[in-house]
């Protein structure tokens, strides 16, 4: 009785955090879609006019080079195989669930941002001309930099000490690559804020229903020892 106890305590605390965070996700979708698509039309808010009017400025030849390359980190189309040799090398070694895991995160929180996408039917932005060709899916979120915050966050959670500088260096392909589709001008700065913060905590509510409870009962398995 006393163990069933323990039990429910350890399910109930760890699909709390899951619920917490991926509320929070759904949450920075859902209020982002409303400030830039609320009553039934999408408008272009003035943090997003003047993040694109500072790109347009910072415009050089060396950038758009700089940009157009690591702009394409974030698509699934290089992603997806990249994540499943990790995927496969961590199958290889043994670690099954941290395998399922990266591509889990990866593949769902991927989903998720394209599925909002038809939702909140946002256009691409105008205000300045594109440097890339237009892609002709929705604008909100930003599909790449949902898919490589979650791809670089649970590579991340995955990594062994010796493994934590390498790919602590993802966080800033995070980065670059977020600013280059704003540089490019095929996202609002909106879109790739509300993308990396719900991608971000969706994978962290993955990880928490995914790896916790086995954490926690194998602590208590130690202790008992």
């Amino acid at each position: 009785m006393e163990r069933l106890r323990c039990v429910c305590l350890i399910l109930g605390g760890r699909m709390q955090r899951v619920v917490i965070f991926w509320g929070l996700s759904w949450m920075v979708l859902a209020s982002g879609a409303l400030l830039v698509c609320g009553d039934d039309r999408c408008s272009v808010i003035e943090f997003d006019r003047v993040g694109l009017r500072v790109a347009h400025d910072l415009r050089n030849q060396s950038l758009d080079h700089l940009m157009t390359g690591v702009t394409w980190l974030g698509s699934l189309m290089l992603l997806l195989p990249l994540t499943g040799l990790r995927a496969w090398c961590l199958f290889r070694e043994g670690h099954r669930r941290e395998s399922a895991f990266i591509m889990l995160a990866l593949l769902s929180a991927s989903a998720i941002g394209h599925l909002v996408k038809l939702w909140v039917a946002r256009p691409r932005p105008d205000l300045f001309a594109a440097w890339v060709p237009m892609p002709e899916d929705w604008s909100y979120p930003s599909a790449h930099a949902v898919q490589i915050t979650a791809a670089a966050m649970a590579l991340f959670l995955v990594s062994t000490r010796r493994h934590v500088a390498w790919a602590a260096t993802l966080r800033v392909v995070v980065l670059w690559v977020g600013l280059s589709r704003i540089y490019l001008q095929v996202h609002f700065p909106s879109d790739v804020i509300a993308g990396t913060l719900a991608s971000a905590l969706w994978v962290g509510g993955l990880y928490a229903l995914i790896f916790r409870r086995a954490s926690i009962l194998g602590r208590e398995r130690d202790g008992a020892a």
